[in-house]
């Protein structure tokens, strides 16, 4: 099989999860749950499907191990919605991209200290340039298409 059918399957089976958790699934400890990808083996038998979990690790371990109690349920619901020959078992893995990138964010702000957010940034630069104003400094202005610095276009009929 193509990777590039496997990478379809994929989708469509992270699609039907994550539909079918929000509407269909009505186990309470499944709750704040977002299904970021699924890899599906060669032979379409198994799918790993990544989740990420909103809450401490007590609640993230009571979410998987809901989501893997109603493995079958969203199997049937696989099965009902796509045409395949073989159904694929599904595995839930924790997902921790989104807390390395809190974990990333943090060390950022460590590190930069004066430098918080792109907000922060673009605020820095716009009040650098704004001094650059009151100071008298003259910076060099953007080029517009009517300079006549510039040479002239080559004609698209050359």
């Amino acid at each position: 099989m193509s990777s590039r059918r496997v990478q379809k399957v994929a989708e469509a089976i992270r699609e039907v999860v994550s539909m079918s958790i929000l509407t269909e699934l009505q186990d309470p400890r499944v709750r704040d749950v977002t299904v970021t990808s699924v890899e599906a083996s060669g032979d379409l038998r198994y799918a790993k499907v990544m989740v990420s979990v909103m809450g401490d690790e007590t609640r993230q371990n009571l979410t998987l191990r809901g989501l893997q109690n109603a493995a079958g349920f969203l199997q049937s619901k696989i099965a009902d919605r796509i045409d395949l020959r073989y159904t694929p078992r599904l595995t839930f893995i924790l997902d921790q991209g989104v807390k390395h990138s809190i974990a990333m964010a943090q060390i950022l702000r460590e590190v930069l200290p004066g430098v918080k957010t792109e907000a922060d940034a673009e605020a820095l630069a716009a009040s650098a340039s704004t001094e650059n104003i009151q100071t008298g400094e003259k910076s060099s202005p953007p080029l517009e298409s009517g300079d006549s610095s510039l040479p002239p276009a080559p004609s698209p009929h050359n």
